[in-house]
């Protein structure tokens, strides 16, 4: 009927207690707490009723301290996933909102410590003061705040600094089977920044404790930590905080990379990070798809893999690289996360089982392997002297193929490739968490470039790559600083190192 009202339902009612908690702060600015009231838990998701105005990603709080995250709602619920304990949270608590996204800190003084996934400090050093506050859900820099790769990210492994470079703002994937090295390779490429003003951030996602504490004892017996942040997302914590690590490790990151700073971010792995996100997602009752994941999944980590890059210098000219890991079945590269992830990033590296069965370490198939931009950023010493380093040992791999099977020698071509091969992958096997400096491995891969070591036996290569560069430290010292400043090799400072190589062969 005209001039009547209409009965207000219970969600206009609702509306009506936004403001149920408002406190006048000091500095006139009103705080509007929306409270609402918990409905059930389930496992690690808590619905609450009461709060129509809730958003994705904003941040909730309980009142045994605990904080959670809203993870989808609604007409009649917010979703909650819990960022802790689910102990002492019983259906009708209260539940307030804080009118804001999640954010996090970070800052200068997190370098050398160990946080977890919502930046508080798990070591025994005490509380962390904060740079600033953050959103963990930060939007990526746009292609316009960007600028092309222009430096190599050096990792210390040679086969990747030679035939996979991987450039400061990349996003380079490692992915194999379990236990073939793909975490050595990392840690590696952390330990090689020494020195080098770069800002290393290592993020394990669902990885047992024991295994991180030796990561942890790796870095710190190396001294690594003074450059390094380390998150902890480990298995034993909460599902919220496994989900939250790799945005904490990103946040961290970004700081320095926003200062100028140049970055490297591993996460360890995200394979675990989807699983964890499929159990939340489970859950929360969403349908899944394929290998039960659901459909958002692609993009929880591609809007993660976006925040890598190279800033203007007007934006502070930092970068941001990222060493995404992940774990697949028996050489299966076609699994949802791992597929979703090749084609999301910039080049991936492949390790074999089958490799490192055969104690070829770093396990890493080259055949496989790729990375698309990294070439663009190489040192130019490195590429001129490399640039056929690939094909000629994928054609020595066949070799041995092909003489396995024929009874007769060798054709002078083919003795000519196998002893280039042979020296090849001497030089490109290298013991763990002994990372190799550029400058030495230009030394080297010009030597062999030059077939001064196509002669050498196994032991020689081996003993050379243990002595030489001290060696040649001592007698060309000007060389070696000259490469590692300018990245070339001037015609003079060839002519030396060959002469250097002279005299180690007298003397050995």
């Amino acid at each position: 009927m005209s001039g009547s009202k209409s009965a207000p339902t219970d969600y206009d009612e609702r509306r009506v207690l936004v403001a149920k908690n408002i406190k006048h702060k000091t500095d006139n600015k009103i705080e509007i707490k929306e409270v609402g009231r918990v409905k059930s838990v389930r496992e690690f998701i808590v619905r609450v009723t009461d709060m129509p105005s809730c958003i994705s990603g904003q941040m909730v709080a309980f009142p045994n301290g605990v904080r959670g995250l809203v993870m989808g709602f609604t007409e009649d619920e917010a979703q909650i996933l819990l960022l802790g304990s689910k102990t002492n949270i019983r259906a009708g608590d209260e539940v307030y909102s804080h009118s804001e996204p999640l954010m996090l800190p970070a800052g200068e003084n997190f370098l050398g410590r160990v946080v977890d996934g919502l930046g508080v400090p798990v070591d025994d050093g005490g509380p962390i003061k904060a740079d600033g506050y953050f959103s963990v859900f930060r939007q990526a820099p746009s292609v316009m705040q960007r600028i092309p790769v222009e430096k190599t990210m050096e990792t210390g492994t040679a086969m990747l600094d030679a035939i996979i470079p991987i450039a400061k703002g990349q996003r380079q994937l490692l992915i194999g089977d379990r236990l073939t090295g793909k975490t050595t390779v990392v840690l590696d490429a952390i330990l090689n920044q020494k020195d080098k003003d770069v800002v290393c951030i290592y993020c394990a996602i669902g990885k047992p404790y024991s295994s991180f504490t030796r990561i942890l004892d790796l870095l710190r017996g190396r001294g690594a930590m003074p450059y390094t942040i380390c998150v902890s997302g480990v298995a034993s914590t909460s599902a919220g905080e496994q989900y939250l690590a790799p945005y904490t490790a990103c946040i961290l990151g970004e700081y320095f990379m926003y200062k100028g700073k140049d970055v490297l971010v591993v996460f360890d792995d995200l394979t675990k990070h989807a699983w964890i996100y499929r159990q939340i997602s489970l859950l929360l009752e969403r349908a899944p798809g394929r290998e039960a994941y659901p459909g958002d999944i692609f993009y929880v980590h591609s809007q993660l893999m976006e925040r890598a890059g190279y800033l203007k210098p007007e934006l502070g000219g930092g970068s941001m690289t990222f060493f995404p890991i992940t774990d697949i079945l028996q050489g299966d590269v076609t699994g949802f996360i791992s597929s979703n992830l090749v084609s999301m990033t910039d080049g991936q590296v492949y390790f074999s089982t089958s490799l490192f069965n055969k104690g070829f370490k770093p396990a890493i198939d080259m055949g496989l392997s790729v990375s698309r931009i990294g070439s663009k950023a190489q040192w130019p010493a490195m590429k001129d002297i490399t640039k056929s380093l690939r094909i000629d040992y994928l054609q020595y791999l066949e070799l041995i193929k092909i003489t396995q099977l024929r009874a007769s020698g060798l054709s002078k071509d083919a003795e000519a490739r196998y002893k280039r091969g042979r020296a090849i992958e001497a030089l490109i096997v290298q013991d763990k968490n002994e990372p190799v400096p550029t400058e030495e491995q230009v030394m080297r891969f010009y030597l062999l470039d030059k077939g001064y070591l196509d002669g050498l036996s196994e032991e020689d290569v081996a003993k050379f790559k243990q002595e030489f560069f001290m060696f040649a430290k001592q007698q060309i010292p000007v060389v070696v600083a000259d490469i590692e400043k300018t990245h070339n090799l001037t015609d003079e400072n060839k002519g030396k190192i060959e002469s250097c190589f002279g005299a180690y062969i007298k003397n050995a």
